[in-house]
């Protein structure tokens, strides 16, 4: 593989793995999962709840196993949108593309066992785009104002990364355009980072630190104190073994739901310039505390619990697009993949080819343009 496609499918497949990984102990404080497990998750663990499909009414799926969740239904979502658009998104994009890849063709989702569409299991935060754009017809541009905020977009945005890669400037303004169908506030802003995060570390030289810097850089408001706090505490430690108690502490002050992950009070998920989305934060922080390595990176989400699948599928895309396909565990990504009947690397190449014709239009245009701005700036 070229570096491109190699970077391209570490980034698709460790999202993936990290997914399936942090499935089973999503929701769960890290003194539960030791109970749980009897000792720290190390790898694929069966459901946190052994009669999965009726503990939790609401959310009947089957967690664990090694099964992929709604993070990567809608991250290969995105990347099929890409190849069909074979250009940058915007929020028109949403709109005419992903919402038909959600409610037009049925896939084999792995934590119902069946074939359904993937608009049958997405969250109700992600089944907001269907309603808002294909029943309410409501502006793209807008169409993310009214829902609930949190990481629903910033989970499945990594390939906006790959599209632009070794540009987080590019790569944070496309996905903040693309996302405004979907999130508003920090969850959009969120969005629009973690993508920014993933063009860095595709850069051939690309560190953790650089993805920070990249991230700080770009990040507002809330966003960017959390990711700061975050980040700054992670540096004085030395593996996420211990670390939760601190991490915690630093990200609770712009963190909307509370330290009882499933008692949301009145102010949870609402706009807000002063608060941030925890998943990404705590994502970076456990690169940090990993210094890239992407095992240690999707252990440290898998283990903090909470929202740990996107915790750990976004620290996953980051580690996997630094270190490229071989950084992920390969006995991982085959059972990940077996598990779920899907192919994890596919994507990745695909992704990287959509990559590389866009960019190459890319090219194209700008030559034009300063060609044409040569000829207006001659006497």
């Amino acid at each position: 593989m070229t570096p491109l496609e190699d970077r391209a499918t570490g980034c698709v497949a460790g999202a993936a793995v990290g997914d399936a990984l942090g499935g089973a102990t999503e929701g769960w404080t890290p003194e539960q999962i030791v109970e749980r497990y009897g000792g720290r998750v190390e790898g694929i663990v069966p459901p946190y709840n052994e009669d999965w499909r009726n503990a939790r009414p609401i959310a009947p799926y089957h967690k664990g196993d090694g099964h992929i969740t709604d993070d990567t239904l809608m991250t290969h979502a995105l990347i099929r949108v890409y190849e069909k658009a074979g250009r940058h998104l915007d929020a028109y994009a949403m709109a005419e593309h992903l919402v038909p890849e959600l409610m037009g063709e049925r896939r084999w989702i792995p934590e119902l066992e069946a074939e359904a569409l993937p608009l049958q299991r997405i969250f109700l935060a992600e089944k907001w785009i269907v309603a808002r754009l294909h029943y309410g017809h409501a502006d793209p541009r807008e169409a993310g104002v009214g829902n609930i905020v949190n990481c629903g977009a910033a989970m499945y945005v990594a390939p906006v990364g790959i599209v632009n890669a070794a540009d987080p400037d590019a790569a944070y303004a496309e996905a903040i355009d693309l996302t405004g169908a979907h999130q508003s506030s920090y969850g959009r802003e969120a969005a629009g980072v973690m993508a920014a995060a993933v063009a860095e570390a595709m850069r051939p030289g690309a560190t953790a630190d650089s993805v920070v810097a990249a991230c700080l850089r770009l990040a507002k408001d809330g966003t960017r104190a959390a990711i700061e706090a975050v980040c700054e505490a992670a540096a004085g430690l030395g593996h996420w073994e211990g670390s939760f108690e601190t991490l915690r502490a630093a990200v609770r002050p712009y963190d909307t739901v509370a330290d009882t992950y499933r008692d949301q009070g009145l102010g949870a998920r609402r706009p807000s310039r002063v608060h941030s989305i925890e998943e990404l934060p705590l994502a970076l922080g456990m690169l940090v505390i990993a210094k890239g390595d992407y095992r240690d990176t999707v252990l440290g989400g898998v283990n903090y619990g909470r929202d740990a699948d996107s915790i750990a599928s976004m620290g996953g895309a980051i580690a996997g697009a630094l270190g490229g396909l071989a950084a992920v565990p390969a006995e991982w990504v085959e059972q990940v993949g077996a598990a779920s009947r899907t192919d994890l690397v596919a994507p990745g190449r695909a992704i990287a080819a959509v990559a590389r014709r866009v960019r190459a239009g890319d090219r194209e245009r700008r030559r034009a343009a300063e060609a044409a701005l040569a000829e207006l700036d001659h006497p």
